[in-house]
């Protein structure tokens, strides 16, 4: 067996957490293999909406295994607090479905004081982080001073903890920052605590048997491959490898061990927080788009950037992804537009091109759109492929014609029955 992959072939909030929701019941396991709880993954079902931090996705499915891969750094406090008693609130059984690598790094308290001291300093200059300390932490992780989920259980944690936490002071120094440590501790030794009570296992070897004794595995991104650490729009990115290589590092995959890789992207674009972003709509176009499609963070709360969709951005993702299935989300906020825009080619420095270009500033790139006539039908009560107008069958055709990948799946609302599929589609 091989290990399917999810991911974010945009800026992330593509829509990942309800399309693993939906897949779930075809996988024996569910396995987040990088980010934190910068991620929110929101999944709609019987009249609920769930938002999810760190824990995979599937969890809602009682004969899924649900596993925070080695690649994750874990939020005591936001594991327990924001998402276990949720979810134990909703009857989730999330001690016996919630295995933990051993080898995922613990985000502390000093870690979010140093993410929101160095993220103010920078001012204007700001990269607009999630404040979540997942930057500091993946710094402590690759520098060799990290703790990890292992490490709780043994006599010396808490002086490890001491150790790192006086780091910590050290390089807050440096900042005008005020911070409340010891409050801060108390819910985070709760947390603690809590994770002591979850499954910890070597997370690698646990999926490679089950690959081999024929169990089913989806592997879950977070955020989107245009914010991936090597790839992205750097420094405007996140701190982790949100691509399918990922996959490889955050669960102990071989990569011969890969099998489909689906990618998500939103009928339009979205970004949070800094960048370049070609084809943003700072006009009433994008807060339509904004409104529409209640674009405002699940984590944060911060007003999403919106613009059209972006093709050589698209082309750039698949390519470092290798992906093999396209999943397009939101094509029920492009209702009501009499046009609709799709970006195919950038104007950049006299040449026009399809691809990202190296140190792309804002404004650099003059996006170059094909216009598409909109359609007014609503979407969100469609039941079938045939439901859907012509208008947005021409589009969906266009992009796929200009991929090469073929999308099998529409979705049109964020409940789990909002979604589509069409069979049998070639390129």
């Amino acid at each position: 067996m091989k290990a399917d992959v999810l991911l974010g072939l945009q800026w992330g909030d593509e829509g990942k957490g309800k399309i693993v929701d939906v897949l779930t019941p075809n996988y024996d396991i569910v396995a987040r293999f990088q980010g934190g709880p910068n991620a929110g993954h929101t999944l709609e079902f019987n009249g609920q909406k769930h938002v999810l931090h760190t824990v995979p996705s599937g969890i809602f499915h009682d004969r899924c295994i649900n596993i925070i891969g080695n690649g994750v750094v874990i939020d005591p406090v936001t594991l327990y607090k924001k998402e276990a008693t949720n979810l134990i609130k909703a009857g989730v059984d999330i001690k016996s479905k919630l295995l933990v690598s051993k080898k995922a790094h613990l985000i502390l308290p000093t870690h979010r004081f140093l993410d929101a001291a160095s993220e103010a300093a920078k001012g204007k200059e700001k990269i607009g982080s999630t404040l979540k300390g997942i930057g500091p932490t993946y710094m402590d992780k690759t520098g060799r001073n990290g703790i990890r989920v292992g490490d709780i259980t043994h006599p010396d944690f808490k002086k490890k903890y001491d150790f790192l936490v006086a780091k910590h002071a050290e390089l807050l120094k440096f900042y005008e920052f005020e911070y409340d440590l010891a409050a801060a501790e108390k819910e985070w030794f709760e947390g603690i605590e809590f994770l002591k009570e979850l499954q910890h296992i070597d997370s690698e070897i646990y999926i490679n048997h089950a690959l081999s004794t024929g169990k089913s595995v989806l592997a879950e991104g977070a955020q989107g491959s245009l914010l991936d650490i090597e790839f992205g729009s750097y420094p405007f990115v996140t701190s982790s490898n949100t691509i399918c290589a990922g996959a490889c590092t955050g669960l102990g995959l071989a990569p011969s061990k890969i099998g489909e890789v689906f990618g998500i992207f939103k009928a339009y674009c979205t970004r949070v927080g800094s960048g370049p972003f070609p084809t943003e709509l700072n006009d009433e176009t994008g807060q339509t788009l904004r409104d529409k499609g209640n674009e405002y963070g699940s984590t944060t709360g911060r007003p999403r950037r919106c613009g059209w969709l972006d093709l050589p951005a698209l082309k750039y993702a698949i390519m470092l992804n290798g992906v093999t299935r396209l999943l397009m989300m939101k094509a029920d906020v492009l209702s009501g537009f009499d046009t609709i825009k799709i970006c195919t080619h950038y104007k950049f420095e006299g040449a026009t091109i399809d691809y990202m270009p190296y140190n792309v500033n804002e404004g650099e790139l003059i996006p170059v759109y094909r216009e598409f006539k909109g359609w007014k039908q609503n979407l969100t009560n469609a039941t079938s492929i045939s439901d859907l107008p012509a208008e947005l069958e021409l589009y969906i055709r266009y992009i796929e014609s200009q991929l090469n990948v073929p999308i099998t799946l529409v979705s049109v609302g964020p409940d789990r029955k909002q979604t589509l599929y069409r069979e049998n589609v070639t390129i």
